[in-house]
């Protein structure tokens, strides 16, 4: 029994705590509670969810941009302000 946890289970009263029990007290009606170990699940939910907001931020602003380019380039090329082409190149490679 090394550790304070398994004196506890044991039923024995560590002496750190031993010292803390005001004199004249009933040992057999003490009742030691020990602190519940930590939970991470919400601490990593609250991670996952804050990614996946800024990756779905990021798209839709990416989205947003995309399609005011895409009118501003068709206001500019409708008034003759603008022009432009797409050259496709052939990706085919002749046989020798």
């Amino acid at each position: 029994m090394q550790l304070p946890e398994d004196q506890i289970r044991a039923g024995h009263i560590p002496a750190d705590l031993y010292r803390q029990i005001p004199p004249g007290t009933d040992l057999r009606r003490v009742v030691i509670v020990q602190e519940a170990p930590r939970s991470y699940k919400g601490p990593i939910l609250m991670t996952l969810v804050v990614i996946t907001g800024s990756v779905a931020l990021l798209l839709v602003i990416a989205f947003v941009v995309q399609v005011i380019a895409g009118a501003a380039v068709a206001v500019l090329s409708a008034t003759g302000g603008l022009t432009y082409t797409i050259h496709r190149t052939s990706k085919t490679r002749k046989a020798r």
